[in-house]
């Protein structure tokens, strides 16, 4: 649904590079959506850190993410580069932020229509933006993630690069877990499981929380429940072909849960607590199983046969999928045109 001469900005976050190394869910799906959008014909501009790589075209002030220099002050580069793309906003037709609440302080000092993604509320504190901006254009990415009173256009499911992450017909032993270390997450639920069912478990993600990790997480480290640090690509795709399941117990609401997307991709089964998006992600009984303790967790495993790895993998592949994604999005972006259009008659 290409509009004709249709310049857009896609505004990713500097924490770290587009698209990521490692770790950084927004800015992968940023950069899902920049190439998603190269591939159907669209001008863009990706406005990222400057070691990001991208068919768009690239525009950067900050040389790479914050979070990968510690000579840099995070507050420093994220105003420097949120200015940049406001400052560049009438040569775009529409900006599409996946930068939090902090952009939105911009919006109206800008003729260009601004569409904002919104991939989680990290905390109330910072709801009175969001307040104030109310009537905005605003995309969720779950139903279940949605403030009241927001002016939504849409809910538009993460979308993942399905040639990333082939299919494992045939999984191991393990369970792993991967994500975030931080009680949100519920590293110590899965390790709980583990030692429950008495498989061993891998847990793979950058440690957000060290007195978690120190207190939760290290002391049940031994030889069949081991920390292997982060991991890219390749050293996710090396997790899934050794995995039985994923344990995901969240222990908060998902907004998402892209890693779920992952390992179904790959005909991993998920395990994954039934709080906000997961019920939306996987289907009980098909790609996973929804829980809502450890004890149901344990027992689910004792199922796993039952889940067929190629299910897994046709699900992500009709729901979320780049191409998925961007089409819901440039659905998206032509009710923005067309309301702004109108608003100028």
């Amino acid at each position: 649904m290409l509009v004709a001469n249709k310049r857009v900005a896609v505004l990713s976050p500097v924490a770290w590079r587009t698209p990521p190394r490692r770790y950084g869910a927004w800015e992968t799906v940023a950069s899902n959506v920049t190439e998603g959008l190269v591939s159907r014909g669209w001008d863009v501009t990706l406005f990222a850190s400057g070691d990001s790589t991208t068919r768009a075209c690239l525009h950067a002030v900050v040389a790479q993410g914050y979070e990968e220099d510690p000579a840099v002050d995070p507050k420093v580069a994220e105003y420097l580069h949120i200015s940049e793309a406001f400052e560049h906003a009438a040569e775009f037709d529409l900006i599409h932020s996946h930068y939090d609440f902090m952009a939105l302080s911009y919006t109206r000092l800008v003729k260009t229509p601004v569409l904002t993604t919104i991939h989680g509320f990290s905390s109330p504190k910072i709801m009175p933006v969001y307040d104030k901006y109310r009537d905005g254009y605003f995309v969720s990415i779950s139903n279940s993630d949605r403030a009241p009173g927001l002016n939504y256009l849409a809910t538009v499911y993460n979308g993942i690069d399905l040639s990333l992450y082939p299919l494992q017909e045939r999984g191991g032993d393990h369970l792993i877990f991967l994500g975030r270390i931080h009680p949100d997450k519920g590293v110590h639920l899965a390790i709980e499981v583990a030692r429950l069912s008495g498989l061993p478990l891998l847990i793979a993600g950058i440690i957000q929380d060290e007195t978690y990790f120190r207190e939760q997480v290290e002391p049940h480290l031994n030889g069949t429940i081991r920390y292997i640090g982060a991991v890219d690509v390749p050293g996710k795709n090396e997790l899934f072909a050794r995995a039985r399941a994923l344990l995901h117990l969240n222990t908060i609401p998902e907004r998402f849960g892209l890693v779920l997307a992952e390992a179904n991709a790959a005909g991993v089964p998920v395990v994954a607590m039934d709080l906000g998006s997961c019920r939306e992600v996987i289907e009980d009984g098909r790609t996973g199983f929804l829980v809502n303790n450890v004890q149901e967790a344990v027992l689910s495993l004792e199922r796993i046969s039952e889940i067929d790895r190629t299910d897994c993998r046709r699900r992500v592949e009709r729901c979320f999928s780049i191409e998925t994604m961007v089409e819901a999005y440039e659905r998206v972006y032509r009710t923005i045109f067309e309301r702004e259009a109108q608003s100028r008659l």
